[in-house]
C-alpha cells in the first residue's frame, strides 16, 4: 500500500517504522533539519524496553502536492498543528485519512475537512500508545509495550477498516477500536492535562514533582473534576475504571502517581506545553457549556498557563 505519514516527531516516526516494515510503501513528511536527518541518516530508532536499534529507509517529501494520491495518509501531530493541516488535507485527493493525537474537537475538525474537500473523506481519529524523546543526532528513542492504536469513527463503523487492517496486517501492531472514540479522546485529555502540568510546574523534573505531595494530591481533584465536566455533557469516561480508580482508589492512585514520576524512563518522555495549552482552551470551552464547579483544574490552569505565556 502506498502510505504517507504526515509528521517526523516520535509518534510518527515510529508509525513510519511500522508501516515499512509490514511491506508498505511509506513516505514521511518533514521538514527542515528533520528531513534532513532522515534523507541522510534514514529513519533510526532506539527501542528503549527492548533494547535494540533499527534503521528503516523511508521516502521523504516536504510537501503535500495537491495531485499527490495515497492509500492512506496519517497524521501525527499535536493538537495545536492540526488546524493548519487541514486545508491541506482538503485538497489532496486522497481519501482516507487517520487523525492520530491528543483531539479536544474531532468533530469540528471532521467538519472542516469534509466542507473543505472536493470529494469525500473517511476519516478516523486514533491515538498511538507509544511515547520517547528525539535526539539532537534525529534519532527517536521509542518507549512502548507492544505498537497499539486506539481507533474509531465519529460515524459508527469505521469504513476503511479493511484497508487499515491490511496497512498492519504484516506487523505486530495491534489495532483497537473504539466505538466511541470522540469520548475516549476527550477522557484521555483530563489525565494528560493534569500529568503535564504537574511536570510543567516543576521544570520537568520528575523527581521533584515526585515529592510535592500537594500538587499530586490536587492533580487527583482535577482529574475528578474534568471527568464531572464531561459525565455532565453525556461523555462516557472510558476507559470507565479511569474515573473509578481515581475516586474509589484515591490513595492508591496518588501512590501511584509518586512511583511513576520515580520512573527512569519517565524523563524521555517528550511533552509540549503548547499543546497542553490549546488543551486546556479547548477543554475551557466544555466548561463553559456546564454548572460544575472546577476550583482545582481552575488553579492548575491559572498557574500552567502564567508561567507558558511569562517563559
Amino acid at each position: 500500500m502506498r502510505i504517507l505519514v504526515y509528521g517526523a516527531g516520535v509518534l510518527g516516526s515510529y508509525l513510519a517504522h511500522v508501516l515499512a516494515r509490514g511491506g508498505n510503501e511509506v513516505a514521511v513528511l518533514a521538514r527542515g533539519k528533520r528531513a534532513e536527518q532522515l534523507t541522510t541518516n534514514g529513519l533510526v530508532i532506539r527501542h528503549y524496553f527492548q533494547r535494540r536499534n533499527t534503521v528503516d529507509e523511508v521516502k521523504v517529501i516536504r510537501e503535500l502536492a495537491p495531485d499527490d494520491l495515497y492509500d492512506l495518509i496519517f497524521v501525527v501531530m499535536k493538537y495545536n498543528d492540526f488546524p493548519a493541516i487541514l486545508p491541506i488535507l482538503a485538497e489532496n485527493p486522497s481519501s482516507n485519512i487517520v487523525l492520530v493525537g491528543n483531539n479536544a474537537d474531532a468533530r469540528g475538525m471532521q467538519n472542516v475537512l469534509q466542507e473543505q474537500s472536493k470529494g469525500k473523506k473517511n476519516i478516523v481519529f486514533g491515538f498511538q500508545i507509544s511515547a520517547g524523546t528525539r535526539e539532537e543526532s534525529g534519532r527517536i528513542v521509542c518507549i512502548r509495550g507492544g505498537g497499539q492504536m486506539v481507533a474509531g469513527s465519529l460515524d459508527g463503523e469505521i469504513s476503511i477498516k479493511p484497508i487499515l487492517e491490511n496497512a498492519f496486517r504484516k506487523t505486530k501492531y495491534k489495532l483497537v477500536y473504539h466505538e466511541d472514540i470522540d469520548a475516549w479522546l476527550k477522557s484521555h485529555i483530563v489525565l494528560i492535562v493534569a500529568l503535564n502540568s504537574v511536570s510543567y510546574l516543576h521544570d520537568g523534573d520528575l523527581a521533584r514533582a515526585s515529592k510535592d505531595n500537594k500538587l499530586l494530591q490536587q492533580a487527583i481533584d482535577v482529574m475528578d473534576e474534568g471527568f464531572r465536566v464531561l459525565e455532565s455533557l453525556n461523555y462516557a469516561i472510558t476507559p470507565a475504571s479511569q474515573a473509578a480508580f481515581v475516586r474509589k482508589y484515591r490513595r492508591i492512585f496518588y501512590h501511584g502517581l509518586k512511583i511513576i514520576h520515580k520512573l527512569p524512563f519517565m524523563k524521555l518522555i517528550d511533552g509540549s506545553f503548547s499543546e497542553i495549552a490549546a488543551l486546556y482552551d479547548s477543554f475551557g470551552k466544555l466548561k463553559k457549556q456546564t454548572n460544575v464547579a472546577t476550583p482545582h483544574w481552575d488553579e492548575f490552569e491559572k498557574r500552567t498557563m502564567a508561567k507558558f505565556v511569562g517563559r
